[in-house]
């Protein structure tokens, strides 16, 4: 009979998902994994399979809760289109100017992978496209409805406009990266804004 697992498995993914964020999927050793997981080597491998399987859980694991969370605002019909964008990159500041280390954020792990290995890893790039898909579709939708309650005035086409604030979200991650201060992502987001509702 197979021996009970002895640990809570979420809250071990929680813990491997915080260190690739932090660190990279590459730069990310087994030994980091074992010790944000307090699990040894042999637990991490038979719950997990590799190093690659855990990642693909963990970015999965922070898609669901981050989207998730993304499409909730979006889905606010008590708010105007306008209203919905603004409180989403409402939040996107936010998320980028808390717990930061040496004045920076650690940005968003949909975003890092993009960068360190979407164009090399087909199972990253196949979660990331779909991401980026279900977010498209939800910021078009807002885009739509905002058109009809006149609250988006841009006369630009709504999947464009989509595209545009999903790059200024990605661009708002980076700079909290890199440094950018609270009024700094305000403006970016204040500019966003104002391309669709001016």
């Amino acid at each position: 009979m197979a021996r009970p697992r002895m640990f809570d498995e979420e809250r071990a993914l929680g813990a491997a998902m915080r260190t690739f964020w932090e660190k990279g999927y590459e730069a990310t050793s087994t030994q980091d994994l074992c010790d944000a997981t307090g699990l040894g080597r042999s637990s991490i491998y038979n719950t997990f399979k590799s190093k690659h399987d855990l990642f693909a859980r963990a970015l999965t694991h922070y898609i669901d809760t981050t989207t998730a969370t993304q499409l909730v605002i979006l889905g606010d019909s008590r708010l105007s289109g306008a209203d919905r964008l603004r409180a989403l990159l409402a939040v996107i500041v936010d998320a980028e100017t808390e717990h930061r280390t040496g004045g920076r954020s650690m940005g968003c792990l949909t975003v890092n992978t993009t960068v360190e290995l979407a164009g090399r890893d087909p199972m990253a790039a196949s979660l990331l496209e779909r991401d980026t898909a279900r977010r498209l579709a939800a910021l078009r939708a807002v885009i739509e409805e905002g058109r009809r309650d006149g609250s988006i005035t841009s006369p630009r086409e709504a999947g464009a406009l989509a595209r545009f604030v999903n790059a200024a979200i990605g661009g708002m991650r980076v700079s909290g990266q890199g440094g950018a201060d609270r009024a700094t992502l305000e403006s970016i987001a204040e500019v966003t804004l104002d391309a669709l509702t001016r």
